[in-house]
C-alpha cells in the first residue's frame, strides 16, 4: 500500500506562485513514476507534470516554462512549483504515484489539494 498526503495550494493572485508537496509512505519501490494531475469545475482530470525514480519529466504544454516538477528521494517527496499562475490553472490539483506491483504497475492517488488563482 502507498499514501500519498498533498498539501500547498491556497488562494493567489494571477501572475503568483505556490509549491506544492506531495509525501509518499508504503511500498513505493524503486522504479516508479510520481506526477501531479488537476480537475478543473466541469472538466476531466489532466496531466500536468511527470517526474520518473530517474529524473525524467513530462509537461502539459499549458504548464511548459511557468511549472517545474521535482522529486527528493531521501524523503519520498515530490514537489511541483508553480510560477506565473492564470485563473484557469485553478483546480484542485492531485498527486499520483505509478509504482511497481510484481510484473504489473499500480496507480495511487492522494486526496487532492485545491489551488485557486484570483485574476
Amino acid at each position: 500500500q502507498v499514501q500519498l498526503v498533498e498539501s500547498g495550494g491556497g488562494l493567489v493572485q494571477a501572475g503568483g506562485s505556490l509549491r506544492l508537496s506531495c509525501a509518499a509512505s508504503g511500498s513505493t519501490g524503486s522504479r516508479n513514476v510520481m506526477g501531479w494531475y488537476r480537475q478543473g469545475p466541469g472538466k476531466q482530470r489532466e496531466l500536468v507534470a511527470t517526474v520518473s525514480s530517474v529524473g525524467s519529466t513530462n509537461y502539459a504544454d499549458s504548464v511548459k516554462g511557468r511549472f517545474t516538477i521535482s522529486r527528493d528521494g531521501s524523503k519520498n517527496t515530490v514537489y511541483l512549483q508553480m510560477d506565473s499562475l492564470k485563473p484557469e490553472d485553478s483546480a484542485v490539483y492531485y498527486c499520483r504515484a505509478t509504482v511497481p506491483v510484481g510484473l504489473s504497475f499500480y496507480d495511487y492517488w492522494g486526496q487532492g489539494t485545491q489551488v485557486t488563482v484570483s485574476s
